[in-house]
Order: structure tokens, then sequence, then C-alpha cells
């Protein structure tokens, strides 16, 4: 059961100062690699969030520094898991996000294709033709040579086949290489080597599994990820609820209370219970202070659902619809505004309230920084929020 001593009350500010702290939102990471590992991990559905991550968390960091991390030194894992989001994640801990999370998603993706495949190819049997198709595939991608979709469609029979994705009136035709590779990419069988394109593309060329890490991830037993994951996440993210937690990892009311009770004590929060790592209870006694711009999706930002504590009043305007957040100005653990890029090349920004002279002229500076290391590359969101949409109006 979880623990229910007599709980201590954490304010938003503490909440805000473990934010700041461990989120590394003064450039207080070693490298990248630690910064991931700290952020339990950095969104890639849009595929600058994780460059961006870093320029906010590593000091001197350059867009090889991640580069390297991905695609030669590999100590880091471009995997899908909770939520069906596309992650960054520690080589070390893929298989943690994978029986967690990651397992149940793929499950439901390979039934879709199944679907799909049966729906518009004339095969007799769609699961044993769509295993034959795979065993073709990852033959092929086993000698480590990294291959586009579109390569792999003309090397390997079956994969330039034409399919009907999708359901009711969003519906669309597609080759059968890349929904399979996807699948494949979520059963840990594949994964995406280095972009077609600079680092701000989102097509990936694709290899064996055991071809470029030298292995796959290891086994877990669900239960065991899931308090893996719930430890981590509360120690980087907490105090957090039972709904933030829920939300976070995609999981069922039913887990999320069975990993709460394996690890977790309450805590109060400002009208709301919460929770912490058992030997997490302790003050922090630290002021939040910095300043930070951090990129679209950032983990900081998508951290919670209830993110009140550090959003403010500001959440309409910084997220879009679905609940993705743009671009964000902090100081001293909350959003304060949010900023953009303009075609040419000019990085832009509003605040939203009165942050005193000295903030002002640090978040002056911190996107004079981002602009000048940006250089000639633009960077423009995927889920761009409101202020985004306003800033980069008629640019």
């Amino acid at each position: 059961m979880i623990a229910k001593m007599a709980r201590r009350k954490i304010t938003a500010e503490e909440r805000r100062a473990r934010l700041v702290d461990r989120h590394h939102l003064r450039r207080t990471a070693r490298d990248v690699v630690q910064a991931t590992r700290d952020l339990v991990a950095v969104h890639s559905s849009d595929p600058v969030t994780p460059f961006l991550a870093m320029w906010a968390r590593v000091p001197d960091v350059e867009v090889e520094d991640v580069e390297r991390a991905l695609y030669r030194d590999r100590s880091l894992w471009r995997l899908h898991a909770m939520r069906r989001t596309l992650w960054v994640v520690p080589r070390e801990h893929a298989g943690r996000f994978d029986a967690a999370a990651g397992k149940k998603v793929a499950l439901k993706e390979r039934e879709r294709v199944t679907g799909w495949v049966a729906a518009s190819l004339e095969v007799k049997d769609p699961v044993r033709w769509l295993g034959q198709v795979e065993r073709r595939t990852l033959k092929h991608l086993a000698d480590g040579e990294p291959r586009s979709a579109r390569d792999l469609g003309s090397e390997v029979s079956g994969l330039d086949r034409r399919i009907v994705v999708g359901s009711g009136k969003w519906t669309q035709e597609a080759a059968l290489g890349s929904r399979l590779l996807y699948v494949l990419a979520m059963e840990g069988k594949v994964v995406r080597a280095d972009p077609l394109g600079s680092w701000r593309a989102s097509q990936y060329r694709w290899v064996e599994t055991a071809a470029w890490f030298g292995e796959g991830w290891d086994p877990l037993e669900p239960e065991q990820a899931e308090c893996e994951m719930a430890r981590a996440w509360l120690g980087r993210h907490g105090p957090a609820t039972e709904d933030d937690l829920r939300w976070y990892l995609g999981w069922t009311k039913k887990q999320t209370r069975r990993a709460l009770e394996a690890i977790a004590v309450e805590v109060e929060l400002d009208g709301a219970v919460g929770y912490v790592v058992a030997d997490d209870v302790d003050a922090v006694k630290k002021k939040p202070r910095g300043v930070a711009l951090l990129p679209t999706l950032d983990p900081t930002v998508m951290g919670h659902k209830q993110r009140g504590f550090y959003v403010g009043e500001h959440e309409a305007t910084l997220f879009d619809r679905n609940g993705n957040g743009g671009p964000t100005v902090w100081v001293d653990g909350r959003v304060v505004g949010g900023w953009a890029q303009r075609s040419n090349g000019d990085v832009v920004y509003r605040l939203l309230e009165d942050v005193g002279k000295a903030n002002a002229k640090q978040v002056a500076e911190e996107a004079a920084s981002l602009q000048r290391w940006l250089g000639d590359h633009v960077v423009t969101s995927r889920f761009p929020s409101p202020l985004e949409k306003e800033l980069t109006a008629g640019a």
C-alpha cells in the first residue's frame, strides 16, 4: 500500500525549484546523455525537439554532439513508447520503455497493419504473408547498412505493395513498407538510423537492431518495468498527481495505482494529493532561479497533465488544441512567454507577464544566443502554438 504517514506539504514554488534543478534549466547537464537520462525521455515527434532541448540544458552543446550520441556512439535510442509517441531515450533503458508502455502499443499497431493488408491485398493468409515480408526485410537489413524506406521498397519483395490505411473517411493509400517498418521499430526489431537530410528532417534510414546496437533490449516483466518507469519519472518530475503519471505513461488506472503502491509516498500539493518516490520526501530549500527557452514538446513543458503550477494562465496561448506545447520562455521555473523563429532566421519572443528588468534582459540574451546557435538553420514547429503563429505571421 502507498505510505500514508503525515503528509508533507510541497508548495508550488518547491515544485518549480525541483524542475529547475532536476531538468537542468540553468544549463547544468554534463552532456546530452545525462540530460536525456535526467529528463527520462525527450519527445522526438518533432525532430528538432531533442536538439533544442539539449541546447537549453548542456553548456556549449552543438548539433554534432546530439548526432554523435544518436548515430555514432549510439548511447541514445529513438523509439516509440507511451501514447504512440516517438521519443529519444537512453539506450540502457529501452527495455524498460518497451515493457512498460511500448509493447502494448506495438501489438495494437500490428493488428491494424494486418487488417489493412487483409482488406487491401488478395492474399490467402495475411498474417503468414506479412510474416514472410518481415523476414525478408530483417534479413536484408542485417548487414548493418542503413537504408531508406524507398530503397527497401525496391529491394525487398512485398514492401512496395500499396495498401489503404486509416478508417472511415480518413483513409489514404500508402506503401506497405512505410507501415511495416513503423511496426518493426515499435517491436524493437529495427531502428531509425540517421535522417534523410539535415538534423531537422523527419524521414530516417532503417537498420536491423542487432546490427546497429550489437544487441536488442533486455526483456523485463511488465510490473517490474512499470515500477522502474514510475520511480524514474517521479524522481525527475515529482511530486505529481496520479492523473499526471497515468497521462504521461498512457496507463490504465490499475497500472498506475499498482506502481504507486509499490514505490510512492503521498504528499500534499495545492488542492490535490501528490506522490513522490519514498526517499524523496525531504524539503528542497533552493529558490527556483534561471531563464530558459524551451522548444516545442519539450519534456519539461509536456511532463504533467495538471501543469498549472508552472504554466499558470498561459496554456491556451502556448498549447494547441490537441495539448501540444509550443516553444516557451521560462523564468524561475514558470512559463512566462513564448518564442518563435521567423523565416529570415530571427528568433523573436513575447513575454506574457512582467518578469522584471534583470530577467527580461536575460531572456533577450538567451534569444540572441539561440539565434546565433541556429545560424542558417530555420526551425518550424510541427505543432505551432497560437502565440507562435502570431509571432511568425507575415514573416
